[in-house]
């Protein structure tokens, strides 16, 4: 489970650390400060480094802000460095590296939203200050500058930090108004930092949730992936929902909110969706082993392994409550939600397969397969059968502490005979004992579709008695190509 997170100094204690914090900082960056400042222009180290570095959290990649306009600062870069590229000119962003040292400087903005896009009319400001106040938060509106190392906090950055505090720069109407994408951002910090959302900021989250419609599907995905790979991914996702942000970006989420039945007879939903997304976060391996962590796809297959259980509800005679198929409803319902929020073809898949796949263990809890069926369950896995352990690992929730170790121990024993298997007939790849060519020349025929047909017979043979060897598969397709009248 992941751990709370830790306590912050104090902000005294983190002004203290700030003194040694800057004096650190890299001597080509003190060098550009002084190269901006010689040219009559301001530079400061400001957002997520800042921020990071009061965390103790390092970051290979400095973001400056500066009173330069981009054509002054790409002229200044190139007496830095002759390494510099055009990050996005028209945005007034410049960068640059030296050595190991990567930046990129930004004009100071002043944006206006037309309130039905998320694009910016972009206008460059001319203090700091009002830079800093068309961030999304205070925790990211924190600024050094440069050569001379001022720490600057106009809106009470390190108050907000040292309290784990999500609070906006200025009103949150106007800020969210402003660019609703922010909104995501929250969830997002909640997700990797830990901290919590303060309540102005949040009730306007819940209040301006539907603005996040405007906000293309990709820069959606791309916060929403963030949350998933953060550390306190439970806590993200609940903001989404309790915000009301899931019902535009992810509606699945909110949606296993079912009533439950008076007498109980299944559990809360979405309570046990995030409960085996942490379980299978903590399932994840270190990067030596076969699912290293963080672990996109097992984190949204998780998300997503019970999203067909609200279409596929049914109360049954008695007071009992059905979710028949949901695992097929779901896997559709899956790819649908991911396709829409652009995510790549592979991810889709897996996450869809591994959703229609989640239930299949169930059948051998109920009574122990036969080589055949551990072989299918490999096969129908293919390289996806280490997720497919962890996701059907997670998926136990229950309170029941006998019913809970009979599940674990009927897996460590699916597991057991899945290796013993593979150790015997190197079932990750399991074919038929005659490929194609040899089946055309035993049977006299060309390429076709009675060439396929003939393969999955003998797959299917191989699936249900293992390897027949070559003298027996071709006895068992002769007898099959007769029975036929070829």
């Amino acid at each position: 489970m992941p751990t709370p997170p830790p306590a912050l100094p104090t902000r005294d204690a983190l002004r203290t650390r700030s003194v040694g914090l800057w004096a650190a900082l890299p001597e080509d960056v003190l060098t550009l400060g002084r190269l901006f400042a010689d040219a009559g222009h301001e530079l400061a180290l400001v957002g997520g480094p800042v921020r990071d570095a009061f965390l103790g959290r390092s970051t290979a990649d400095l973001d400056f802000t500066t009173s330069a306009r981009p054509e002054q600062t790409e002229a200044l870069l190139a007496t830095w460095t002759r390494a510099t590229w055009d990050v996005g000119r028209a945005f007034g962003t410049i960068g640059a590296r030296r050595g190991d040292v990567v930046v990129e400087v930004t004009t100071y903005r002043a944006d206006a939203y037309d309130g039905e896009t998320r694009k910016p009319v972009v206008e460059f400001g001319n203090s700091l200050e009002d830079d800093l106040a068309r961030r999304d938060f205070t925790v990211n509106a924190m600024a050094v500058r440069l050569p001379s190392l001022e720490f600057v906090d106009p809106f009470g950055g390190l108050e907000d930090l040292a309290g784990g505090l999500l609070r906006t720069p200025i009103e949150p109407e106007v800020s969210f108004g402003d660019d609703p994408l922010r909104m995501m951002r929250a969830a997002r910090f909640v997700a990797q930092l830990g901290f919590d959302v303060e309540p102005a900021t949040f009730a306007a989250m819940a209040a301006m949730a539907p603005s996040l419609a405007i906000v293309s599907a990709e820069r959606c995905r791309d916060e929403l992936t963030k949350l998933l790979l953060g550390t306190w991914v439970r806590e993200g996702l609940a903001a989404l929902a309790d915000s009301g942000l899931a019902d535009v970006v992810m509606p699945e989420l909110p949606a296993l909110r079912l009533e439950v039945d008076e007498h109980h007879h299944h559990k809360d939903v979405y309570d046990h969706t995030l409960k085996v997304v942490e379980q299978a976060i903590d399932l994840e391996t270190d990067a030596n082993g076969p699912v290293p962590g963080p672990d996109l796809v097992l984190r949204l297959s998780a998300l997503l392994h019970d999203c067909g259980k609200p279409a596929t509800r049914r109360l049954e005679p008695g007071g009992g409550v059905s979710f028949h198929h949901h695992e097929v409803v779901g896997a559709k319902i899956a790819t649908r939600r991911l396709k829409e929020l652009k995510f790549d073809r592979d991810t889709v898949r897996d996450v869809a397969r591994l959703v229609e796949l989640h239930l299949r263990f169930h059948g051998y809890a109920d009574a122990r397969w036969s080589d055949s069926a551990v072989r299918r369950y490999v096969t129908d896995a293919g390289p996806l059968l280490e997720r497919l352990h962890r996701l059907t690992r997670a998926d136990v929730t229950t309170r029941n502490q006998r019913k809970a170790e009979r599940l674990s121990f009927a897996y460590d024993d699916l597991e057991a005979r899945i290796a013993e298997l593979r150790e015997q007939e190197e079932l990750d790849a399991v074919r038929p004992d005659l490929d194609g060519t040899a089946i055309m020349a035993l049977l006299g025929i060309g390429p076709g579709r009675e060439v396929g047909e003939a393969y999955r017979f003998l797959l299917d043979l191989r699936m249900e008695h293992g390897p027949l060897g070559a003298q027996r598969a071709e006895a068992e397709l002769k007898a099959w190509w007769a029975e036929r009248g070829a």
